[in-house]
């Protein structure tokens, strides 16, 4: 079973790229910010270093952690973001890592996926057989962001410029998908370099 990453800058596609991938491969797939919500629910040792860090205030009326609550706590606050993340992410690397051993045990799965914007920065190189680079180009993504997210141009470029450029993406990874034109040609690029998987129809 090979174990692949894939990651690229917001509005890149990657969540079309994704639903392809699922529905003609044997595979498992996981998204990184849908694990971080799990790993954080009331109950968790993620969740109790939470609310330790951050104060109750975070804590929603169902008792679980308010997503706006804990932005808005964080926002200002590099040294308490760096907090945050300390306990996320390797509640988040945990998970998957689990998940990629239970995974290895089924023989239906042959490949399984990892997917988020910070695959790179937290070290997820070191785990995957391959890192794959979803490309859009910059003007591309921003246009995609403004009609379906409803994003500001300010909003757009002030999460762009957080991200990694162009070229640590690909010095990074393994494979480009080229995701700016026609998704049919990145599905064809995914398909050439999956030829030696089982396709399901």
């Amino acid at each position: 079973m090979k174990f692949i990453g894939i990651t690229g800058g917001i509005g890149a596609g990657k969540s079309e790229i994704l639903r392809y991938i699922g529905r003609h491969y044997k595979c498992e797939i996981y998204l990184a910010d849908e694990v971080a919500h799990l790993v954080k629910r009331a109950g968790t040792e993620c969740f109790q270093k939470l609310v330790a860090l951050c104060g109750r205030k975070i804590v929603g009326a169902d008792g679980e952690i308010d997503k706006t609550a804990l932005a808005d706590r964080i926002f200002a606050d590099p040294v308490l973001l760096d907090g945050v993340n300390a306990i996320v992410h390797p509640a988040v690397q945990d998970f998957l890592l689990r998940k990629y051993e239970e995974a290895k045990g089924n023989i239906e799965v042959e490949l399984f996926f990892v997917e988020a914007a910070l695959l790179i920065e937290t070290g997820y190189g070191r785990y995957v057989d391959e890192m794959w680079y979803v490309y859009a180009d910059r003007s591309v993504r921003k246009k995609r962001l403004s009609e379906s997210r409803g994003y500001s141009l300010k909003k757009i470029e002030n999460i762009m410029e957080k991200q990694l450029s162009e070229e640590e993406f690909r010095r990074n990874c393994d494979f480009v998908i080229d995701n700016s034109k026609d998704l049919e040609s990145a599905f064809r690029a995914i398909d050439k370099r999956l030829e030696a998987y089982t396709w399901l129809e």
